[in-house]
Protein backbone atom coordinates (compact mmCIF):
# COMPACT_ATOMS: atom_id res chain seq x y z
CA UNK A 1 0.00 0.00 0.00
CA UNK A 2 1.28 3.42 -1.30
CA UNK A 3 1.61 5.88 1.66
CA UNK A 4 4.49 7.90 1.56
CA UNK A 5 5.42 9.93 -1.85
CA UNK A 6 8.04 11.92 -2.92
CA UNK A 7 7.66 14.43 -5.93
CA UNK A 8 10.50 15.29 -7.94
CA UNK A 9 10.32 18.69 -9.30
CA UNK A 10 8.86 21.91 -7.51
CA UNK A 11 7.40 23.39 -10.52
CA UNK A 12 3.87 24.49 -11.23
CA UNK A 13 2.90 20.46 -12.23
CA UNK A 14 5.48 18.95 -8.80
CA UNK A 15 3.93 21.55 -6.61
CA UNK A 16 0.15 20.61 -7.60
CA UNK A 17 1.00 16.88 -7.81
CA UNK A 18 1.95 17.48 -3.89
CA UNK A 19 -0.71 19.53 -3.22
CA UNK A 20 -3.63 17.02 -4.20
CA UNK A 21 -1.68 13.68 -2.59
CA UNK A 22 -1.17 15.50 0.42
CA UNK A 23 -5.41 16.66 0.59
CA UNK A 24 -5.59 13.03 -0.19
CA UNK A 25 -3.72 11.60 3.05
CA UNK A 26 -0.54 10.93 1.31
CA UNK A 27 2.98 11.57 3.21
CA UNK A 28 4.68 13.50 0.95
CA UNK A 29 8.71 14.92 0.19
CA UNK A 30 8.64 17.79 -1.90
CA UNK A 31 12.16 17.92 -3.69
CA UNK A 32 14.05 20.21 -5.62
CA UNK A 33 17.46 21.56 -5.64
CA UNK A 34 17.04 24.65 -6.06
CA UNK A 35 16.00 26.85 -2.51
CA UNK A 36 14.19 29.55 -4.66
CA UNK A 37 11.96 27.08 -5.91
CA UNK A 38 11.19 25.28 -3.05
CA UNK A 39 10.25 28.79 -1.30
CA UNK A 40 8.01 29.47 -4.58
CA UNK A 41 6.15 26.50 -4.35
CA UNK A 42 5.59 26.57 -0.45
CA UNK A 43 3.94 29.99 -1.80
CA UNK A 44 2.17 28.17 -4.52
CA UNK A 45 0.58 25.66 -2.54
CA UNK A 46 -0.33 27.60 0.42
CA UNK A 47 -2.15 29.99 -1.92
CA UNK A 48 -3.83 27.11 -3.57
CA UNK A 49 -5.02 25.63 -0.23
CA UNK A 50 -6.43 29.00 0.86
CA UNK A 51 -8.35 29.36 -2.61
CA UNK A 52 -9.77 26.30 -1.67
CA UNK A 53 -10.86 27.23 1.75
CA UNK A 54 -12.56 30.14 0.64
CA UNK A 55 -14.51 28.19 -1.66
CA UNK A 56 -15.99 26.08 0.47
CA UNK A 57 -13.95 22.95 -0.97
CA UNK A 58 -12.04 21.49 2.04
CA UNK A 59 -12.41 22.84 5.70
CA UNK A 60 -9.54 24.53 8.02
CA UNK A 61 -8.68 21.38 9.57
CA UNK A 62 -8.21 19.30 6.22
CA UNK A 63 -5.76 22.29 5.22
CA UNK A 64 -3.67 22.31 8.00
CA UNK A 65 -3.76 18.78 8.20
CA UNK A 66 -2.79 18.27 4.06
CA UNK A 67 -0.02 21.17 4.98
CA UNK A 68 1.49 19.47 7.44
CA UNK A 69 1.73 16.17 5.43
CA UNK A 70 4.80 18.07 3.57
CA UNK A 71 7.84 18.31 3.81
CA UNK A 72 10.45 20.46 1.14
CA UNK A 73 13.47 19.37 0.53
CA UNK A 74 16.61 19.53 -1.58
CA UNK A 75 16.89 15.67 -2.30
CA UNK A 76 14.85 12.41 -1.02
CA UNK A 77 15.46 11.83 2.99
CA UNK A 78 13.42 9.09 3.35
CA UNK A 79 14.59 6.13 1.41
CA UNK A 80 11.16 3.63 2.68
CA UNK A 81 9.20 5.87 0.05
CA UNK A 82 6.58 3.80 -1.92
CA UNK A 83 5.71 6.05 -4.84
CA UNK A 84 8.28 8.43 -6.46
CA UNK A 85 7.03 11.30 -8.96
CA UNK A 86 9.15 12.62 -11.42
CA UNK A 87 7.80 16.27 -12.87
CA UNK A 88 10.80 18.35 -14.07
CA UNK A 89 10.95 20.08 -17.06
CA UNK A 90 10.02 18.05 -20.06
CA UNK A 91 13.36 17.10 -21.54
CA UNK A 92 14.37 13.34 -22.02
CA UNK A 93 17.87 13.97 -20.89
CA UNK A 94 17.54 15.33 -17.87
CA UNK A 95 14.30 12.82 -16.77
CA UNK A 96 16.84 10.03 -17.78
CA UNK A 97 19.48 11.61 -15.52
CA UNK A 98 16.74 11.93 -12.48
CA UNK A 99 15.27 8.33 -12.92
CA UNK A 100 18.88 7.10 -13.32
CA UNK A 101 20.43 9.43 -10.28
CA UNK A 102 17.44 8.05 -8.09
CA UNK A 103 17.65 3.96 -8.86
CA UNK A 104 20.66 3.62 -6.27
CA UNK A 105 18.82 5.18 -3.08
CA UNK A 106 15.68 4.21 -2.96
CA UNK A 107 14.11 0.84 -2.27
CA UNK A 108 13.86 -2.17 -4.55
CA UNK A 109 9.73 -2.17 -4.26
CA UNK A 110 9.81 2.01 -4.93
CA UNK A 111 7.50 2.54 -7.96
CA UNK A 112 8.73 4.98 -10.53
CA UNK A 113 5.86 7.06 -11.98
CA UNK A 114 6.18 10.09 -14.68
CA UNK A 115 4.63 12.87 -15.13
CA UNK A 116 5.78 13.09 -19.00
CA UNK A 117 3.34 14.87 -20.90
CA UNK A 118 4.44 13.11 -24.30
CA UNK A 119 8.08 11.18 -23.88
CA UNK A 120 8.18 7.45 -24.61
CA UNK A 121 7.63 5.72 -21.13
CA UNK A 122 9.69 2.90 -22.27
CA UNK A 123 12.68 4.77 -23.14
CA UNK A 124 12.36 6.55 -19.56
CA UNK A 125 12.06 3.10 -18.01
CA UNK A 126 15.26 1.59 -19.82
CA UNK A 127 17.62 3.72 -18.06
CA UNK A 128 16.30 2.25 -14.06
CA UNK A 129 16.72 -0.98 -12.66
CA UNK A 130 12.87 -1.90 -12.53
CA UNK A 131 11.61 -1.32 -15.87
CA UNK A 132 8.51 -3.05 -14.86
CA UNK A 133 7.95 -0.31 -12.40
CA UNK A 134 8.25 2.34 -14.20
CA UNK A 135 4.81 3.81 -15.35
CA UNK A 136 3.43 7.35 -17.08
CA UNK A 137 1.41 9.17 -14.59
CA UNK A 138 0.42 12.13 -16.46
CA UNK A 139 -1.75 14.97 -14.44
CA UNK A 140 -3.31 17.93 -16.18
CA UNK A 141 -2.57 21.38 -15.25
CA UNK A 142 -3.50 23.01 -13.12
CA UNK A 143 -3.32 20.01 -10.75
CA UNK A 144 -5.74 21.03 -7.97
CA UNK A 145 -8.21 21.86 -10.92
CA UNK A 146 -8.11 19.58 -13.44
CA UNK A 147 -9.94 16.16 -13.16
CA UNK A 148 -8.39 14.33 -15.57
CA UNK A 149 -4.90 12.03 -14.87
CA UNK A 150 -3.83 9.58 -18.18
CA UNK A 151 -2.09 6.41 -16.72
CA UNK A 152 0.25 5.11 -19.53
CA UNK A 153 1.61 1.78 -19.45
CA UNK A 154 5.57 1.25 -21.03
CA UNK A 155 6.07 -1.96 -22.70
CA UNK A 156 7.35 -3.41 -19.40
CA UNK A 157 5.46 -2.08 -16.87
CA UNK A 158 4.01 -4.69 -14.87
CA UNK A 159 -0.21 -5.23 -13.70
CA UNK A 160 0.58 -4.65 -10.35
CA UNK A 161 2.28 -1.56 -11.50
CA UNK A 162 -0.61 0.01 -13.22
CA UNK A 163 -3.05 -1.51 -10.26
CA UNK A 164 -1.54 0.70 -7.64
CA UNK A 165 -2.03 3.40 -10.12
CA UNK A 166 -5.54 3.29 -10.36
CA UNK A 167 -5.71 2.80 -6.83
CA UNK A 168 -3.61 6.09 -6.24
CA UNK A 169 -5.71 8.09 -8.80
CA UNK A 170 -9.37 6.83 -7.66
CA UNK A 171 -7.85 8.11 -4.09
CA UNK A 172 -6.99 11.46 -5.62
CA UNK A 173 -10.48 11.66 -6.43
CA UNK A 174 -9.62 12.02 -10.25
CA UNK A 175 -10.30 10.25 -13.38
CA UNK A 176 -8.06 7.86 -14.98
CA UNK A 177 -7.99 7.09 -18.91
CA UNK A 178 -5.54 4.36 -19.99
CA UNK A 179 -3.20 5.51 -22.77
CA UNK A 180 -0.68 3.05 -24.94
CA UNK A 181 2.72 3.95 -24.84
CA UNK A 182 2.80 6.45 -27.82
CA UNK A 183 4.44 9.79 -28.95
CA UNK A 184 2.10 12.69 -27.23
CA UNK A 185 -0.46 10.31 -25.15
CA UNK A 186 -4.25 11.23 -25.88
CA UNK A 187 -4.37 14.71 -24.65
CA UNK A 188 -1.74 16.09 -25.76
CA UNK A 189 -1.61 13.77 -29.61
CA UNK A 190 -4.84 16.24 -30.16
CA UNK A 191 -4.42 19.42 -28.41
CA UNK A 192 -0.99 20.49 -29.56
CA UNK A 193 -1.67 20.08 -32.82
CA UNK A 194 -4.72 22.19 -32.53
CA UNK A 195 -2.75 24.74 -30.76
CA UNK A 196 0.23 24.53 -33.31
CA UNK A 197 -2.22 25.25 -35.68
CA UNK A 198 -3.27 28.24 -33.87
CA UNK A 199 0.43 29.64 -33.88
CA UNK A 200 0.23 28.82 -37.78
CA UNK A 201 -2.95 30.97 -38.24
CA UNK A 202 -1.42 33.82 -36.01
CA UNK A 203 2.19 33.51 -38.61
CA UNK A 204 0.40 33.12 -41.72
CA UNK A 205 -1.72 35.94 -40.47
CA UNK A 206 -5.16 34.96 -40.75
CA UNK A 207 -5.79 36.84 -37.59
CA UNK A 208 -4.70 38.70 -34.42
CA UNK A 209 -4.16 36.74 -31.28
CA UNK A 210 -7.15 38.05 -29.66
CA UNK A 211 -9.06 36.76 -32.94
CA UNK A 212 -8.01 33.51 -32.71
CA UNK A 213 -8.56 33.07 -29.33
CA UNK A 214 -12.38 34.58 -29.33
CA UNK A 215 -12.82 32.04 -32.14
CA UNK A 216 -12.18 29.24 -30.67
CA UNK A 217 -13.61 30.08 -27.53
CA UNK A 218 -16.92 30.87 -28.92
CA UNK A 219 -16.83 28.94 -32.13
CA UNK A 220 -16.09 25.77 -30.34
CA UNK A 221 -17.40 26.43 -26.58
CA UNK A 222 -13.82 26.23 -25.33
CA UNK A 223 -13.10 27.77 -21.78
CA UNK A 224 -9.75 29.23 -22.79
CA UNK A 225 -8.70 30.07 -26.59
CA UNK A 226 -5.45 28.11 -27.88
CA UNK A 227 -3.12 30.80 -27.90
CA UNK A 228 -3.40 31.81 -24.16
CA UNK A 229 -3.90 28.10 -22.64
CA UNK A 230 -0.06 27.72 -24.84
CA UNK A 231 1.26 30.56 -22.44
CA UNK A 232 -0.88 28.46 -19.59
CA UNK A 233 1.16 25.73 -19.93
CA UNK A 234 4.32 27.26 -21.35
CA UNK A 235 5.49 27.94 -25.05
CA UNK A 236 8.68 25.41 -23.85
CA UNK A 237 6.57 22.71 -23.12
CA UNK A 238 4.39 23.31 -26.05
CA UNK A 239 7.85 23.48 -28.85
CA UNK A 240 9.35 20.28 -26.66
CA UNK A 241 5.73 18.22 -26.95
CA UNK A 242 5.18 19.16 -30.62
CA UNK A 243 9.23 17.95 -31.27
CA UNK A 244 8.48 15.03 -29.31
CA UNK A 245 5.30 14.11 -32.18
CA UNK A 246 7.11 15.24 -35.25
CA UNK A 247 10.11 12.85 -34.16
CA UNK A 248 7.93 9.97 -33.17
CA UNK A 249 5.81 10.38 -36.23
CA UNK A 250 8.19 11.60 -38.46
CA UNK A 251 4.63 13.03 -40.12
CA UNK A 252 4.80 16.97 -41.13
CA UNK A 253 1.43 17.59 -39.53
CA UNK A 254 3.55 17.83 -36.38
CA UNK A 255 6.04 20.53 -37.60
CA UNK A 256 6.23 23.19 -35.31
CA UNK A 257 4.67 26.32 -36.17
CA UNK A 258 8.32 28.89 -36.78
CA UNK A 259 6.52 31.32 -34.45
CA UNK A 260 6.78 28.87 -31.76
CA UNK A 261 10.34 28.50 -32.19
CA UNK A 262 10.70 31.89 -32.28
CA UNK A 263 9.26 32.68 -29.44
CA UNK A 264 11.31 30.00 -27.25
CA UNK A 265 14.25 31.30 -28.67
CA UNK A 266 13.46 35.04 -27.46
CA UNK A 267 12.59 33.86 -23.99
CA UNK A 268 8.94 34.39 -24.86
CA UNK A 269 7.36 31.18 -22.90
CA UNK A 270 4.33 32.90 -21.81
CA UNK A 271 2.70 32.65 -18.46
CA UNK A 272 5.80 31.78 -16.47
CA UNK A 273 8.00 34.42 -16.77
CA UNK A 274 5.86 37.49 -18.03
CA UNK A 275 5.62 37.40 -22.04
CA UNK A 276 4.44 34.86 -24.48
CA UNK A 277 1.33 35.44 -26.91
CA UNK A 278 0.06 37.88 -24.11
CA UNK A 279 1.74 40.10 -21.83
CA UNK A 280 1.72 39.23 -17.72
CA UNK A 281 3.82 41.89 -16.50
Amino acid sequence: MIEKIAVLGAGQMGSGIAHVAALAGYQVELVDISTAQLEKATISIDGNFERQLKKNLITALEREKAKARIVYSDKIRDSAVQLVIEAVSENITLKQQVLRHITADINADCIFATNTSSISITQLAAVTDRPEKVVGLHFMNPVPVMQLVEVIRGLATSDATFEAMEKLVSKLNKTMVMSKDYPGFIVNRILMPMINEAMYALYEGVATVEDIDIAMKLGTNQPMGPLALADLIGLDTCLSIMQVLHHGFSDSKYRPCPLLINYVNAGWLGRKNGKGFYSYT
